[in-house]
């Protein structure tokens, strides 16, 4: 059994991608970064879709090579085969889109990490470990890199891999033409033409545009350049038509371009084809390495998963984020295109967030010990509070949640901006999850942090990690006009935190605003669902009868089945209390965990603000107790799935 399905050799790359749509490169404001390069998008792509990908590339020893490995190890490809290059700098493409036709492009490739690439980089080990080696045409440009790539491909045909080319011909890559031409795709060159078709042989799928196909052949027409590939190869030939799909070529080339194998095609919206062709190879090979052999492959159906692939590209901003994870791909091609413009159907959208978010926020949450220090009024009523002292004293909460952690995973803060902020920016990096309050404390209705300005705009200043939280006092009783304002309240601020990729978890108290019973909480959520809120986290107040908690479980997981799960709230009860909730609530899977402040701090801040205690001591305290109710957890956990058998 080989641990890899298929590891990709070439480019790797960030992309900075202009935010504004419609204008010109020099007249971009902003930027999204993402990573890029064929190879690169091509094994994320293909990984999002369950195949087990790698990577081999060169990267520099730098914080965008630092990017490339983290975002690599978030979408599950695996790095160990990507070298880190002491000497040169990762490379980077600035682009954007300005319109269907038109993608603005400089690639800043001088002497790269990536194009360091030699034959020392490829480990015949690890090539012997995967069912299939993919290429791409740029590292066939340079005669180290080619080198490289070529032993690759022996290695491959040595110890029986399938073998696949990305044609992906961009000319300024090849010195063909200039820096400002990098969004050209096309231009003769014989010189290419020659090398392309000297190493055509050693691959079983070779895939390209018609104009890829007339580099890789020599001739404009296409069916000719087929049938110059043809004579160096006996790969199966894919040729992408852009709007009138792909047709797969097996044996000799037909008279027509419409006679080849071709798959399901999907009417919709084309907002950006930049990646699309990476999109589209990862489907393929989805339906590719289904086949026992490289020649037995469903055609018609790894041309559809292609064709699905490359849709969704079209129709977002991004190369790799746009690409569809696997449960989307099978809800779109079950359901059909239901809005042209994919990118703005709310039911993929949701679907598309919920499966790929890991790969914004990565960690191991399936056990939630969330520190809650992110109180602001309640410190501030204590006696000798001050803002400089407050500041220090969540330093300590800090420190403390940092020491129980250790090396460990499933821990995390909640952090406020306003007296804790030096903790928040401090916490970035640490391995802890991160969540930040944007309610005005106390509020209701429901107002939030002036600091997030009247449309929530600040928000595109957080760190991406950052989980956005906000606390909602409401009650199923509420009167019509309040709920609707506290609903349009959390929506707001929900439609921002997507709009910034950043993760919401909402938080229901509604026992501080009338009596509560069984169904109280299950109908708040309900509520907030329907009113087109759907939390990655959601926060709950302990509830002592199982049949509380089952309803809150049902009435989110009949919403929603992605959501990453539920924490239980403290109130600043004892920790006999809190044990006594945490038994209840651990029976239940999708409570993942806690997030408990007061009762792990309040003693040691109320002492500490007096004075009355040292920086060590509340260190001590607060640790301890942090420690003891994690304790408590596990053992709640431990029971309860003991319970159940």
């Amino acid at each position: 059994m080989k641990k890899l399905d298929v590891i990709t050799i070439g480019r790797a790359g960030v992309d900075l991608y202009g935010a504004q749509i419609g204008g010109r490169l020099e007249d971009m404001g902003s930027f999204q970064k993402y990573i890029g390069g064929s190879p690169t998008n091509i094994a994320c792509g293909a990984a999002r879709l369950g195949l087990k990908t790698a990577l081999v590339s060169r990267v520099g020893d730098e914080h965008m090579g630092r990017f490339i490995l983290e975002q690599l190890t978030r979408e599950g490809v695996s790095t160990e085969g990507v070298v880190t290059d002491p000497d040169r700098l990762t490379a980077l493409v600035i682009l954007g889109i300005r319109d269907r036709e038109q993608f603005p492009l400089i690639f800043y490739r001088e002497n790269c990490a990536d194009m360091a690439l030699c034959e020392d980089d490829i480990d015949e080990a690890f090539i012997a470990s995967a069912r299939a080696v993919v290429v791409t045409g740029t590292h066939l440009s340079n005669t180290r890199t080619e080198a490289a790539v070529i032993k690759a491909l022996k290695l491959a045909r040595k110890h029986g891999l399938r073998t696949a080319l990305d044609i992906d011909y961009r000319p300024n890559l090849w010195g063909v033409l200039g820096h400002g031409d990098g969004e050209s795709r096309f231009a003769e060159s014989a010189e290419v033409t020659a090398k392309l078709l000297s190493a055509l042989h050693y691959f079983d799928l070779i895939v390209g545009t018609e104009e890829e196909f007339h580099i890789a052949g020599g001739s404009t027409d296409t069916l000719t350049a087929l049938r110059a590939v043809r004579e160096k190869s006996e790969a199966v030939l894919v040729c992408k038509r852009g709007a009138l799909g792909a047709s797969a070529f097996q044996g000799e080339i037909p008279g027509s371009l419409d006679d080849g194998q071709t798959g399901e095609g999907f009417p919709i919206e084309v907002f950006n084809v930049l990646g699309a062709g990476d999109g589209f190879f990862s489907g393929l090979l989805k339906g590719w390495m289904q086949a026992d052999g490289p020649y037995d492959a469903d055609w018609s159906l790894a041309l559809k998963y292609a064709n699905a692939c490359g849709a969704f590209a079209v129709s977002r901003h991004g190369c790799t984020p746009a690409y569809p994870s696997l449960q989307e791909l099978e809800f779109f091609l079950d359901r059909g295109v239901v809005k042209r413009d994919l990118r703005n159907d709310p039911a993929l959208e949701q679907i598309h967030w919920s499966t790929t978010r890991h790969t914004r926020n990565a960690g191991d949450w399936s056990d939630m010990r969330v520190f809650a220090f992110d109180h602001r009024l309640q410190l501030e009523e204590m006696d000798g509070y001050d803002l400089e002292k407050g500041g220090t004293f969540k330093e300590l909460c800090l420190e403390a949640a940092l020491q129980v952690k250790g090396d460990g995973e499933g821990y995390g803060i909640l952090c406020d901006n306003r007296i804790g902020r030096s903790a928040l920016h401090r916490a970035s990096g640490s391995g802890l999850w991160i969540g930040r309050p944007t309610e005005l404390p106390g509020s209701r209705p429901l107002e939030l942090e002036p600091e997030l300005g009247p449309d929530c705009g600040t928000l595109v200043e957080w760190a991406t990690e950052n989980v956005i939280k906000v606390l909602c006092f409401c009650h199923p009783d509420d009167a019509p006009e309040k709920r609707a304002a506290q609903e349009a309240t959390v929506k707001r601020l929900f439609t921002a935190g997507r709009r910034n990729n950043l993760e919401f978890l909402l938080e229901v108290i509604p026992s501080k605003v009338a009596p509560v019973d069984d169904d109280t909480t299950a109908t708040l959520i309900r509520q907030f669902y329907q009113a087109g809120v759907y939390p990655d986290w959601w926060k709950l107040e302990p509830m002592a009868s199982h049949d509380a908690w089952a309803k809150a479980v049902n009435a989110i997981e009949e919403h929603d089945k992605y959501t990453r799960g539920i924490v239980v709230l403290g109130l600043d009860a004892p920790e006999e209390e809190l044990g006594a909730a945490f038994e209840v609530a651990a029976s239940f899977d999708l409570v993942k965990g806690f997030a408990v402040g007061r009762t792990i701090f309040g003693d040691a801040a109320r002492s500490w603000f007096k004075g009355q205690i040292d920086d060590a001591t509340a260190l001590a305290q607060m640790a301890t107790r942090y420690a003891r109710l994690c304790e408590i957890w596990a053992e709640a956990r431990i029971n309860a799935r003991r319970n159940a058998g």
